[in-house]
């Protein structure tokens, strides 16, 4: 017998997101391991999702009242695994390179394919016992060589979600080919809960006349946001991605920068944003929004730890006004500290109920945002970076890189960026909605952003 459970507001909404293009993650492992490891893959797919019946669940949906659910099946079959023999893979990269204006290596071209599947398009294609929430799928690059893509539904995975199942598959290969065992997980109650019943007591607290206020306010300012130019308005969109990385010694820098200003990372890579996407624009004055995602587990009641795999992550949106001649450091310090400001006073949690409202009208009525683009910001980022010192794990099982990363080709900003720190090198995939942008427009803004860190740092 299934057990049931109808789906919070914040669920519902990213649910629909995910329908037109924005919220799937994708985690891409390029592996010195052979397709002859697949039987590897399922076991410690197994065991990943015997600790975490979430990943069980079966996401419903009820064309009638158009909600999504979570059922639970008492007995579920093992996940599948589409595997791709060599020559298939190889057909497949022929004809993503061929697409591209530069050339990019195969992690990177799975990711995107990966990133742009179909699978959660059409709710009411899910069959009757609901869809798989995880995805899964090997790609034989050679004899020696394997990508590993997990794709994951954003109801039950945001970024703590994906940096946690990442560092749990990992720590299950070691184990499975007879390693050392590493500690349980706390993650007791998982999905039985949607954020909202978390919340704590008087924390999203607002009057109705607030509310009324705040949703006037969000509509109005994000009709007067700037964007960064579009290339093309007409064509259907679809995610791609941008690297950008720093060596260990600029990372320190841009680092040691902002302890010293009592800021966090967050607030230079949105300053670099804003100032590199305004040198594009050739206007004086301009307002541009930053929303920054905050990862809510320690603030919930209860708490939840970061193995209770799900969605609970909110967004605060900002608005910042740019008239050319801002230094790094200053608009870094202002960006941050407004956000700062808007999370002390839990504006999170009092206004998450509006942005998904806004977030479901301008997926009903593209054409309230800008030329239907369905972009909300400029640029978002997340209020701490991934912090990964694995390198020496990733060397025992053969990990030779990895791009963890959502698709935002639905309603989304212009740049999501996806920070981490790998043993002290900062290493961020830039996710964009294709073709409204272009991979030379974005390469060469993410170009100018690293710039601007570097140089402001020195």
């Amino acid at each position: 017998m299934s057990s049931v459970r109808t789906l919070g507001n914040v669920e519902q909404t990213w649910c629909r997101a995910v329908a037109c293009g924005t919220g799937s993650t994708v985690l891409a492992l390029q592996m010195g391991k052979p397709e002859s490891k697949l039987p590897l893959l399922h076991q410690v797919l197994k065991k990943l999702l015997h600790s975490h019946p979430l990943l069980r669940s079966k996401l419903h949906y009820n064309p009638s009242t158009r909600d999504f659910s979570f059922l639970s099946p008492a007995s579920a079959p093992p996940l599948a695994i589409q595997n791709h023999d060599i020559p298939t893979t190889a057909d497949l990269l022929l004809r993503l390179s061929t697409k591209q204006s530069s050339d990019l290596p195969p992690c990177h071209l799975i990711t995107e394919h990966e990133l742009n599947d179909s699978q959660w398009r059409n709710p009411n294609s899910f069959p009757c016992s609901g869809a798989d929430v995880i995805h899964a799928a090997m790609y034989a690059l050679s004899e020696t060589q394997s990508i590993v893509a997990v794709r994951l539904h954003a109801s039950v995975c945001d970024r703590t979600t994906a940096e946690s199942i990442l560092r749990e598959m990992m720590e299950l290969v070691v184990e499975v080919e007879g390693g050392r065992k590493f500690a349980g997980i706390d993650n007791g109650g998982e999905g039985s809960s949607g954020i909202e019943a978390l919340v704590p007591r008087g924390a999203g607290k607002k009057t109705l006349w607030a509310h009324g206020v705040d949703m006037l306010g969000y509509s109005v300012s994000s009709l007067r946001l700037s964007n960064l130019k579009f290339k093309n308005t007409k064509v259907a969109r679809y995610s791609e991605v941008v690297r950008f990385k720093m060596d260990t010694h600029q990372t320190a820098l841009v680092l040691a920068g902002c302890k010293s200003r009592g800021i966090k990372l967050c607030g230079a890579l949105a300053a670099s944003g804003l100032i590199a996407a305004h040198s594009t624009s050739g206007k004086l004055n301009k307002k541009y929004g930053v929303v920054t995602l905050i990862d809510t587990r320690s603030l919930l009641h209860p708490t939840l730890s970061t193995d209770h795999f799900g969605y609970y992550q909110l967004a605060i949106l900002n608005t910042h006004a740019i008239n050319g001649g801002e230094e790094l450091w200053d608009l870094a310090e202002r960006s941050y500290s407004q956000f700062a400001r808007d999370k002390k006073h839990n504006t999170h949690f009092s206004d998450m109920a509006d942005l998904s409202f806004l977030m479901r009208k301008a997926m009903e009525n593209p054409s309230l945002t800008a030329s239907s683009s369905l972009r909300t910001s400029l640029i978002s980022v997340f209020e701490d970076p991934v912090i990964d010192n694995t390198r020496e794990m990733k060397r025992e099982i053969g990990v030779e890189d990895y791009i963890g990363c959502s698709s935002t080709h639905g309603v989304g900003p212009s740049i999501a960026i996806f920070d981490t720190i790998r043993n002290g090198e900062l290493d961020c995939a830039c996710v964009y909605p294709a073709p409204l942008h272009s991979r030379d427009q974005m390469v060469q803004l993410m170009d100018h952003m690293k710039k601007i860190l570097v140089d402001g740092s020195y």
